[in-house]
């Protein structure tokens, strides 16, 4: 079972009331406006260590105007990450935990090197989200946290400790994608307000045949 994990101003004042580190996987739509398939991004960061080593999470997408319009979620992992296990999409806008990692162990070479695009504050890996060619929606994603050990670990390359979120604060983001609809109540009115203009024009043309 997962667990969303919501990020509040208050996580910001115990990171400086008891010097816990922090850490935070957030989303980038490749778009902030869409009317069909999009893919988005997640990136890890901390403020401790120089490296990603690993972790996991899960993707839910809430579809505000049309429910049930995401087709299919696809994952794929950044190329520095090495050990992967990816479960798969689970419908209604539900993408099961992903796992991403590499193996790094500090003073054994030539294992004691972090694959180059591992920085904090790079790219995890991309889902491709597929949906209802539906032209008024929007899209809410959000991270959540599934029952594993832990969902971002980091590594200081220069004194060879690392971290994990368990240890400290972590931060999820989410992000919204598609703003041409603005509310589920917008869209009804749009809906209503499409049918009585159809049924005007019916109306008319009704009439100009009498």
């Amino acid at each position: 079972m997962m667990r969303s994990v919501v990020a509040v101003g208050l996580a910001g004042l115990a990171t400086t009331a008891f010097g816990q580190e922090e850490f935070s996987l957030s989303l980038v739509p490749s778009a902030a406006t869409v009317t069909g398939s999009f893919t988005v991004g997640v990136y890890g960061d901390s403020s401790f260590g120089t490296h990603m080593l690993g972790g996991s999470f899960g993707l839910e997408i809430d579809s505000v105007c049309f429910p049930d319009s995401v087709t299919d979620v696809q994952w794929s992992p950044a190329s520095w990450s090495s050990f992967n296990t990816d479960g798969g999409y689970a419908g209604n806008g539900t993408y099961n935990q992903v796992i991403f990692g590499q193996l790094v162990i500090p003073g054994v070479p030539p294992f004691d090197v972090p694959a180059p695009g591992s920085e904090l504050g790079s790219l995890i890996g991309t889902f491709s989200v597929s949906v209802e060619p539906l032209a008024f929606d929007r899209y809410e994603l959000q991270l959540v946290v599934s029952d594993g050990p832990f969902s971002l670990e980091a590594l200081d390359i220069n004194t060879g400790e690392t971290m994990r979120d368990t240890d400290g604060v972590l931060l999820l983001g989410g992000a919204t994608v598609g703003s041409l609809c603005p509310s589920p109540g917008a869209c009804s009115l749009l809906a209503i307000s499409g049918l009585a203009t159809t049924r005007r024009r019916r109306s008319v043309s009704t009439h100009i045949k009498e």
